[in-house]
C-alpha cells in the first residue's frame, strides 16, 4: 500500500489533535432579544411598580429612585437594552479571552517554549502547548507539527520549508483570531449607539419641558418636572452605557493585542530556529 502524502498526514494530525477551544456566544443577536425583553421587564414591572409613585398610579410622583428612572419615558427600556447587551457580551468576551489564554501564564509559556527551541526540544515544546492550551498554544502546535514535517523533507530545499513555516503561523493565527474578535464589533457600535439614544432621549425631554413652559397661563410643573427627569435619566443612561462599551472595548482589545503579539514572537523564534539549526 502507497505512503499517504504528508500533508494529508498533517491534516489528520491537526485535526485530531486541535488543542485552542474558545468559548463564545455565537449569536449575539439572540443575545440582545434577550437583554429586551429583560429592560422591558424591569422597566414596567419593577421601575413601573405602583408603589413608586404617590397615590399608586404611574401619574403621579415618583417616591424613589426607581419611580424617578421611569417618568424617563420609552426611551429608557432601550437604553437599558443597550446597557444589558453590552455588560452581557463583556462578561462573554472575558471568558472567551481567559480560555484563549490557556492555563498558565503566557509570558512564561512563550519564554518556556523559546526555551525548547533553542535545545532542539520540539517533542517538549510540543507537549507544553497541550497541557497549556488556548490560541497561542494551538498556533505554536499547528506550527511545530509542520516544523517536524519540515526537518524530516529531503525534497523541498531550505528557502521553501522556511516559507511553509510562515505560512503555516500565518493560517494558524488566521483561524484563532475570528473566535478572539467576536462580538467586540458589537460593543463598539454601542458605545457610539448608547451616547446618541440617550442623547435623543434628552432632546425629547427637554421639549417635554419648553412645551410646559408654553402652554397658557403659568407653566405645570408637574409635566414640567416630568420633561427635565426624562432628559436626565436619559443623560445618564446614555453616557453610562458609552463609557461602559469604551472601557470594556479598550480593554479586551488590549487583551487581544497581548496575544497576537505573543504569537508573532513564538512563530518569528519557530522560523528563525528553523532557519538557523538546518542547511
Amino acid at each position: 500500500m502507497a505512503p499517504k502524502p504528508a500533508a494529508t498526514v498533517s491534516a489528520k494530525v491537526k485535526k485530531e489533535e486541535k488543542i485552542s477551544n474558545i468559548r463564545g456566544i455565537r449569536n449575539a443577536f439572540a443575545v440582545i432579544i434577550a437583554c429586551a425583553a429583560a429592560a422591558v421587564c424591569i422597566f414596567l414591572f419593577g421601575m413601573g411598580y405602583s408603589g413608586n409613585f404617590e397615590g399608586g398610579t404611574t401619574d403621579g410622583h415618583p417616591l424613589n429612585l426607581a419611580g424617578t428612572v421611569y417618568k424617563g419615558g420609552f426611551i429608557v427600556p432601550i437604553l437599558m437594552t443597550l446597557l444589558l447587551t453590552v455588560i452581557v457580551l463583556s462578561i462573554e468576551r472575558w471568558i472567551a479571552i481567559r480560555s484563549a489564554s490557556g492555563k498558565g501564564n503566557t509570558t512564561k509559556f512563550v519564554a518556556d517554549i523559546k526555551a525548547d527551541l533553542a535545545a532542539n526540544k520540539i517533542d517538549a515544546a510540543m507537549q507544553r502547548c497541550k497541557n497549556q492550551k488556548g490560541s497561542v498554544a494551538s498556533v505554536v502546535y499547528n506550527t511545530l507539527v509542520r516544523y517536524k514535517e519540515m526537518d524530516e523533507n529531503t525534497t523541498l530545499s531550505k528557502e521553501q520549508k522556511l516559507t511553509t513555516l510562515r505560512n503555516e503561523v500565518e493560517e494558524a493565527t488566521a483561524l484563532e483570531m475570528p473566535g478572539l474578535s467576536q462580538n467586540l464589533p458589537i460593543i463598539a457600535t454601542l458605545t457610539t449607539l448608547g451616547t446618541l439614544v440617550g442623547l435623543l432621549g434628552t432632546v425629547m425631554g427637554m421639549i417635554k419641558s419648553f412645551q410646559a413652559l408654553a402652554s397658557s397661563g403659568s407653566p405645570d410643573s408637574t409635566e414640567l418636572s416630568t420633561g427635565i427627569s426624562e432628559a436626565l435619566v436619559n443623560t445618564a443612561f446614555g453616557i453610562a452605557t458609552g463609557a461602559f462599551a469604551v472601557i470594556s472595548y479598550n480593554f479586551f482589545t488590549n487583551k487581544i493585542d497581548n496575544l497576537t503579539y505573543a504569537i508573532d514572537e513564538i512563530g518569528f523564534s519557530i522560523v528563525a530556529t528553523f532557519a538557523a539549526t538546518h542547511k
